[in-house]
């Protein structure tokens, strides 16, 4: 098992986010295009990225300074209890409410709010159950 956010691990997360419908062809109906980055909530940078284009992950490994759209934090724990069992709109929403899942870059409140998006995104955390990952890389 990869190293969470690691670039094999983000590779495992652009292959995933390929082969699910819900996620790649919905975006692509929009014509979702977005950098997004993720890491942990204590480190100044994130660690991991993937590029989307048209809703395709089109490329994904280590930050390596790309400005993102949406940069997507939490501390280990939460990261690995999502991984262990999969979080639905309810459980982002509270994640969010809570403090647990920070958004650096990118706006919560008005891409929950659009199904188009709301949907993919929800369906994004479910293929973290479907990776799973070792500790923090």
């Amino acid at each position: 098992m990869a190293k969470l956010f690691s670039a094999e691990w983000m590779n495992q997360l652009k292959d995933a986010w390929n082969g699910e419908p819900d996620i790649k062809g919905k975006l692509a109906e929009i014509k979702f295009n977005s950098t997004i980055t993720w890491g942990f909530k204590d480190e100044e940078n994130p660690r991991g990225i993937i590029v989307v284009e048209n809703g395709e992950c089109v490329r994904a490994g280590e930050w390596s300074g790309e400005s993102p759209d949406w940069d997507l934090r939490a501390d280990i724990k939460d990261w690995l209890k999502w991984m262990e069992k999969s979080v639905g709109m309810m459980g982002l929403g509270a994640a969010y409410t809570t403090g647990k899942l920070k958004f650096k870059t990118g706006d919560y409140k008005s891409m929950i709010k659009d199904p188009r998006m709301a949907g993919p995104f929800v369906k994004t955390f479910g293929l973290l159950s479907k990776i799973g990952a070792d500790e923090r890389g």
